[in-house]
């Protein structure tokens, strides 16, 4: 497996970034009528889970517009004040979808746990949220290679009292544990044993839950995590580290997804956005760094590694 990027200053033990930021979604949403139109000219849906070519990049050329599912998530993707999708995501992908020909991008917010379903009831056509790539997501949708790759944090108490660094710690002293709803830290937690963790909306309500007490510690990214402390006299963030599994490192890499059927649109994307990734991730650089992403985040990992888990 390719290793992220060498240049890469790890801040736990010097090692790898990053790890899954989000669990799998679990069960099915709700959803309104169907946004995005499929293939030009063509009623018939592809059969789920058969990967055809798509012809649905040439629709939204046509139309100049394309729809991105994002899950109001600073820094990954949200709508700013002026009512356009911003964040990282959005960022790359309005760079990518300029240069396909494609002019417009508009923003569809719902819940994370809302992003694949709604990419699959074709609400939007592309999801655009940094959405951590796993084996099990892999199933149900294409993924881009990750745009980047993300170390772990938690939110505690000013001091950290309890000096929290790992999940193994939280398991250790038998501490209570929140995190975000459907964020893969859930399942990190899980596998060091941690039970009856707490889930919360985002981690604005994280901050909240360990300023009252109500848990000693939220588990979220580490960018997501430090954003969410900017400024507080309550709490504070830990140190980023590298979570594992059974001693596995499980890397967080975030990139699109699109639908089974349109491999062709993913490819054409992924294209582009490795062009994004030449001359030492330059370019890449210059988008993201606004949303607090650096060269600490960058990544040479593939998609087909991650699906591959």
């Amino acid at each position: 497996m390719a290793r992220p990027h060498a240049n890469r200053s790890g801040t736990d033990n010097g090692s790898h970034r990053g790890l899954s930021r989000r669990s799998l979604l679990t069960g099915a949403v709700a959803l309104g009528a169907a946004g995005s139109l499929g293939v030009a000219g063509c009623s018939r849906v592809p059969d789920e889970g058969k990967v055809l070519g798509g012809s649905l990049l040439d629709t939204l050329k046509g139309q100049g517009s394309v729809k991105i599912g994002i899950a109001s998530e600073p820094p990954f993707g949200y709508v700013g004040d002026d009512g356009q999708a911003t964040g990282e995501a959005p960022a790359i992908a309005k760079v990518i979808f300029e240069r396909l020909g494609i002019g417009e991008i508009k923003p569809v917010p719902v819940d994370f746990g809302a992003l694949i379903p709604g990419l699959k009831a074709r609400q939007f056509d592309v999801v655009s949220a940094g959405m951590y790539i796993n084996p099990l997501r892999c199933e149900q949708v294409l993924f881009s290679d990750p745009d980047y790759l993300m170390l772990d944090a938690f939110i505690v108490k000013k001091g950290n009292p309890h000096g929290i660094k790992r999940y193994e710690d939280i398991k250790a002293k038998g501490l209570k544990l929140a995190s975000g709803k459907a964020y893969a830290q859930i399942d990190s937690a899980k596998a060091v044993g941690i039970g009856n963790i707490l889930i919360l909306p985002d981690q604005v309500a994280g901050l909240d839950a360990v300023a009252q007490g109500r848990v000693d510690a939220f588990a979220g990214t580490r960018i997501t995590v430090s954003d969410a402390v900017k400024g507080s006299n309550r709490a504070e963030a830990t140190e980023p580290f590298q979570p594992e599994i059974d001693g596995k490192p499980v890397y967080g890499a975030g990139g699109f997804a699109f639908r089974l059927s349109e491999q062709n649109f993913r490819d054409a994307f992924n294209e582009e956005l490795l062009k994004l990734k030449e001359n030492n991730y330059k370019e890449l650089l210059e988008i993201v760094k606004p949303f607090g992403f650096g060269m600490a985040d960058m990544t040479d990992l593939t998609a087909k590694e991650l699906c591959a888990g």
